[in-house]
């Protein structure tokens, strides 16, 4: 059979203009798109179609991507039997990617179902030059950007306007994959972030400049790419559900978890987080940390943390400059990195230990900027970061020692010390079968009376949260596996006595 190659000008093969796109020749690029309403991909919200007159492409079809006079076309078939299908419409979102593959020629497997606009892609990865064998780098390269591309947003009108981003697998640290990232999906970056991608790209290519400023942006370049920008709009939290997660990690204090649900609801109608983070402040082991994830838990966002303790100098916050040969960017943006996210929930641990720096500068004071959502600029990647998606939130034992222009960035919670019935209740319906649990050790082997218990909370009345609790379980519990493992019993129980003597 001859070869057969789409032509617009025939007016039999035509399809509604309003179900296809304009193939512009001049540029071979696909400018028509398809009005998406969803982020899902679906057979009727394709990444693009096909327009495939004789029914010729299967539900898997491997085949080839060129670049011709009628814009991007699959090239599938036997050799002897070559078929070609044009890209009919695209996607908003995923133009640039269409051409991309056309200019690089690649080979894929496509997954798709016919519709009424012709051979709708669902699915698309990167096969070898048979069609059989999945090229893992390539394709997991491919489905990176793909799936940035499906979930950042829609644009409202011009292709060219495509922003907000989104998920990667694949670590992008070659300069290849960074190019071609920037090719297909360049787009889903912000706009100002986009562009010093572009100058950096270019820096590169540079002779001018020595091995260690082209290692700097390389690297610089790699972290920017691998984070994951999204766009700063929150959907709405279920109260309930909110109020579950916090009693699922917090025994008790209904006031502080009520404080907590009214701070983040604002999302509920405002769609962007509070204007200010929680500094969640009280004695050590009362479940600030607890806290703190069960907040990044209902906000659905991942979390990182920073422990002030450690830090002694501002550049470890904001980064070296690239002048040095050992630069390196600041704990905040490593943070960024590790989250793999814009949008993240920062643990700020123990700001009330975050001392003054050898040459006067507060360590402290170099959060101002990352709180106050108007961006952070790390010294070492030399870009404005928007801090729109993260919410801070800061744990201090002596809200005293916080310097006042911090406090006023926080929304201050305090978190007090249990009661010794609320031990009590701890003790015995978390820490206490937390420990049996861990140990591989059964409720009925070890018990303990509720004098018992009382005992245990006696013992450590003057200690400040609950951590000695799960110790003292711990230590129970060890010496009733010493007595079942050598004495032979199945099971042993403590009574005042027993804990008291155990304990002393």
């Amino acid at each position: 059979m001859a070869s057969r190659v789409f032509d617009f000008s025939d007016e039999d093969k035509k399809i509604e203009a309003k179900d296809r796109a304009v193939l512009d020749p001049s540029k071979g690029m696909a400018t028509g798109t398809i009005e998406q309403t969803s982020h899902m991909i679906t057979p009727e919200h394709p990444m693009f179609v096909l327009y495939d007159e004789g029914r010729t492409l299967v539900h898997h079809t491997s085949g080839k991507f060129i670049k011709s006079d009628r814009g991007v076309v699959l090239e599938y078939g036997k050799s002897s039997d070559q078929l070609y299908a044009a890209v009919s419409s695209v996607d908003k979102r995923f133009v640039d990617f269409v051409n991309w593959m056309g200019e690089t020629h690649c080979d894929v497997r496509l997954s798709g179902t016919h519709t009424g606009l012709g051979y709708a892609v669902t699915k698309c990865r990167a096969v070898d030059s048979t069609g059989r064998a999945r090229l893992k780098s390539a394709d997991e390269f491919m489905q990176t950007v793909i799936e940035r591309l499906t979930e950042s947003d829609i644009p409202e009108d011009e292709p060219e306007e495509d922003d907000e981003n989104d998920s990667d697998s694949v670590y992008m640290s070659d300069m290849t994959s960074i190019q071609n990232f920037m090719k297909a999906a360049g787009k889903t970056l912000p706009e100002n972030i986009r562009k010093w991608a572009y100058r950096n790209i270019e820096l590169t290519s540079l002779t001018s400049i020595s091995p260690d400023e082209r290692r700097h942006a390389r690297r610089a370049l790699s972290i920017m790419l691998n984070i994951h920008w999204h766009s700063s709009h929150f959907e709405s939290i279920d109260p309930v559900r909110a109020r579950k997660i916090l009693d699922e990690e917090l025994f008790g204090m209904d006031r502080v978890k009520q404080r907590i649900i009214e701070t983040i609801i604002q999302i509920n109608r405002t769609h962007t987080l509070p204007a200010y983070g929680l500094l969640l402040a009280g004695p050590a082991g009362v479940g600030k940390s607890q806290i703190a994830y069960a907040v990044a838990k209902i906000l659905g966002l991942p979390w990182t943390s920073l422990d002030m303790s450690s830090i002694r100098d501002a550049e470890a916050l904001t980064g070296s400059p690239r002048v040095y040969a050992n630069a390196k960017p600041g704990r905040i943006m490593e943070a960024y990195q590790r989250a793999g996210s814009s949008n993240l929930v920062f643990i700020i641990n123990e700001l009330d230990k975050a001392d003054q720096g050898s040459q006067g500068a507060n360590p402290a004071d170099a959060l101002l900027t990352l709180l106050d959502n108007l961006g952070f600029t790390d010294n070492y990647i030399e870009c404005m970061v928007p801090t729109g998606g993260v919410y801070p939130i800061a744990t201090a034992n002596d809200k005293s020692r916080i310097s006042e222009p911090l406090m006023t960035r926080f929304a201050l919670i305090d978190i007090p010390d249990y009661t010794p019935e609320e031990k009590k209740e701890i003790f015995l319906r978390f820490s206490f079968p937390k420990v049996l649990k861990r140990m591989s050790m059964t409720e009925s082997e070890c018990r303990i009376t509720d004098d018992g218990a009382r005992a245990v909370i006696e013992r450590y009345r003057s200690e400040p949260g609950v951590r000695d609790l799960e110790q003292a379980a711990e230590h129970i519990a060890a010496n009733a596996l010493f007595h079942i493992e050598s004495e032979k019993k199945k099971s042993v129980t403590y009574d005042r006595a027993d804990v008291l003597r155990l304990l002393d």
